[in-house]
């Protein structure tokens, strides 16, 4: 966020204001969500590992991706990915007959 204020020539506080009142949310809150939607992206479209995935976002490890993703999601990454799987199963199993 440093770097982000710099840029913008204000201070880190300043660019957290203003970032908030233009977002409505706060820079980090802000980043949070976007990792975990990406997350939750790669999770169904790829078969990347975890650890891979919250590398790929911008997580140090597998670990703290799945600590932030089910407080944010409810549930963890590995089961996300399952019950994603069995929904598309079910649609394509219900398309074909």
């Amino acid at each position: 966020m440093a770097d982000l204020a710099e840029e913008a020539g204000v201070s880190r506080a300043t660019f957290a204001r203003r970032f908030g009142e233009l977002v409505g949310r706060p820079p980090m809150a802000y980043l949070t969500d976007w990792r975990l939607a990406l997350a939750a992206d790669l999770l169904v479209r790829t078969e990347d590992t975890v650890e891979s995935i919250a590398h790929q976002v911008g997580y140090r490890s597998a670990f703290g991706l799945s600590a932030a993703f089910q407080r944010v999601h409810g549930t963890r990454p590995g089961r996300h990915r399952a019950t994603a799987a069995a929904r598309r199963a079910r649609q394509e199993h219900g398309m074909t007959g």
